[in-house]
């Protein structure tokens, strides 16, 4: 069980680490053959100005990081989707509230097949550890060697085992998402001064400071600058979205747990 799980989330790992090269690939694809359009560009050749309010052309002007800030918007998406399809299995089917308040009326009765019928249902990362804490309740209960704190203990280790196994799946590729939100920015103003260094460059060159280029050049460069605040945007939206979602099933799994433990001691008392 442990090595097919462990095989399985090495396939993941690679899969993960396989989308931001590929997702590079994709962004210099539209920098060159959409971005780089000819049709877009003065007498259709793309070394001239681009032709006015011609967006996609005067990104393409921005350079070589262009392509590198639209793997990084497109990564951004991938993974957004990902863990939102991956965040809503491990939530279960249904409502997490009414999940545990069932789980609690069970656990007061003293219903352990009831609560483990309700965690079948609900399924996701709070079923399978109030699974898992049932099943030790259950082996407690059986266990006459031990006495009432170790008993406790045991219900409670199991409980931890199990919330350390599920809540690794829930922030896996987050972090790949909180370093785009930082370094997109970064990446986009790189671009700017880049693009700003070129454009006085040329004037420079020139001899003679030519208005129309200068502004021409100044708005290329702050695509860049665009792109990357845009993307650094989306990275950090998404990423508190998550956090927050991850949360509150983290703050489900300690509620479940806690009554799990709390029914036990009371029962043990009564017994």
């Amino acid at each position: 069980m442990s090595n097919s799980s462990s095989k399985g989330g090495n396939i993941q790992s690679i899969l993960a680490a396989a989308v931001i090269p590929i997702a590079i690939g994709i962004g210099f694809l539209i920098w060159k053959f959409i971005m780089g359009d000819p049709s877009g560009f003065e007498d259709g050749d793309i070394n001239k100005n681009p032709l006015p309010n011609h967006i996609m052309a005067t990104m393409y002007k921005g350079g070589y990081l262009v392509p590198v800030l639209m793997g990084t918007f497109i990564t951004t998406v991938v993974f957004s989707i990902e863990r939102f399809i991956t965040i809503g299995k491990s939530k279960g089917t249904g409502n997490i509230e009414t999940f545990i308040q069932k789980i609690r009326a069970l656990m007061a009765d003293g219903n352990i097949d009831g609560a483990k019928a309700e965690c079948a249902k609900q399924r996701g990362s709070i079923a399978n550890v109030v699974n898992a804490g049932l099943d030790s309740y259950r082996q407690m209960q059986a266990d006459k060697n031990l006495d009432k704190e170790r008993k406790l203990l045991g219900i409670q280790k199991e409980l931890e085992e199990a919330t350390t196994l599920e809540l690794p799946m829930l922030s896996k590729n987050l972090v790949i998402i909180s370093t785009i939100a930082s370094i997109a920015t970064l990446l986009g103003l790189l671009g700017t001064v880049m693009g700003m260094i070129k454009a006085f460059s040329a004037i420079a060159t020139s001899g003679a400071p030519d208005a129309v280029a200068l502004s021409t050049g100044i708005s290329e460069a702050l695509n860049n600058t665009a792109l990357g605040i845009g993307t650094s945007a989306l990275a950090i939206i998404m990423y508190n979205f998550f956090t927050s979602r991850i949360d509150s099933i983290t703050y489900g799994i300690d509620e479940a747990g806690y009554s799990i433990v709390q029914s036990f001691a009371a029962r043990y008392k009564e017994a």
